[in-house]
């Protein structure tokens, strides 16, 4: 699918959530004295630009990261890469994924990034240029498949598709738990939206069984405007590192207070 672009959505609640958490996992797991290795199968274009006309047209970085960014403080691994990004590319930036990782990452850790929008991957390697990064334009599931077990083995994977392609809902439970068979040691995080119409059930449900180990965060929001079908944002994480169980959960409370406020 080589239409979507993730501009008109950047930095939005579901944003919030997902950006969050993965920040706090790479944060974590950089403690320790060994390498990591990162994969993203979807990666976007890594910076996006909040003052674009694109950005205001939706409003929906203005009501996510634009209210909620005092949730995090300024020690919170999220709010110091909000920090450093805005330092480097101006007070409107904000990180995709794949930018929140370089950030995050040592040099002895290894990004491995897909993207296969033409627009989105040129704007991607500009992104990353100097991070020591390569993206590649090509299917991240394939690269994924064929790259799982990487090396180094200890590392996190981000599948973060945009479910323009229906069928995603049905591929995905078999695709990501072979991948866990394959890398039975990696942190696999995938991350969903939460539709009025709840397609996402069927496909957390067999995930779920195939893995009952995984650990499911969902978070509920009103939809961005009127008529907008999504309504929370959900992840999906296997091998989820210590005590991410408890962020998430702070997590929880924060967007439950949000969402009673604009009641």
């Amino acid at each position: 699918m080589l239409s979507y672009q993730h501009i008109y959505h950047a930095g939005n609640l579901a944003d919030v959530h997902k950006h969050s958490l993965l920040a706090w996992a790479l944060a974590y797991m950089t403690r320790k004295d060994k390498p990591l290795s990162y994969i993203e199968t979807h990666a976007g274009r890594g910076l996006y630009d909040l003052s674009d006309a694109a950005s205001v047209k939706t409003g929906e970085a203005a009501k996510g990261i634009g209210r909620t960014e005092d949730w995090f403080l300024p020690d919170h691994p999220y709010r110091r890469v909000l920090e450093r990004v805005r330092q480097s590319h101006g007070p409107h930036a904000y990180p995709g994924s794949p930018l929140i990782a370089a950030e995050i990452l040592r040099a002895s850790d290894t990004l491995h990034l897909c993207e296969l929008h033409p627009k989105e991957f040129a704007a991607l390697e500009t992104a990353l240029a100097g991070y020591g990064a390569e993206p590649k334009q090509r299917n991240g599931w394939d690269m994924a498949l064929s790259f799982c077990p990487p090396t180094p083995r200890r590392g996190v994977l981000l599948v973060d598709p945009s479910y323009e392609v229906k069928s995603d809902y049905q591929t995905i439970p078999a695709t990501l738990t072979k991948i866990h068979r394959k890398w039975g040691v990696g942190v696999l995080m995938l991350w969903y939206p939460i539709l009025d119409s709840a397609p996402h059930k069927p496909m957390i449900g067999a995930l779920t069984s195939a893995i009952p180990s995984a650990y499911v965060h969902e978070v509920k929001f009103p939809p961005a405007q009127s008529g907008h079908r999504m309504v929370g944002s959900g992840l999906f994480v296997v091998n989820a590192p210590y005590r991410f169980a408890q962020e998430a959960a702070r997590l929880s409370k924060l967007f439950e207070d949000h969402q009673q406020a604009l009641m």
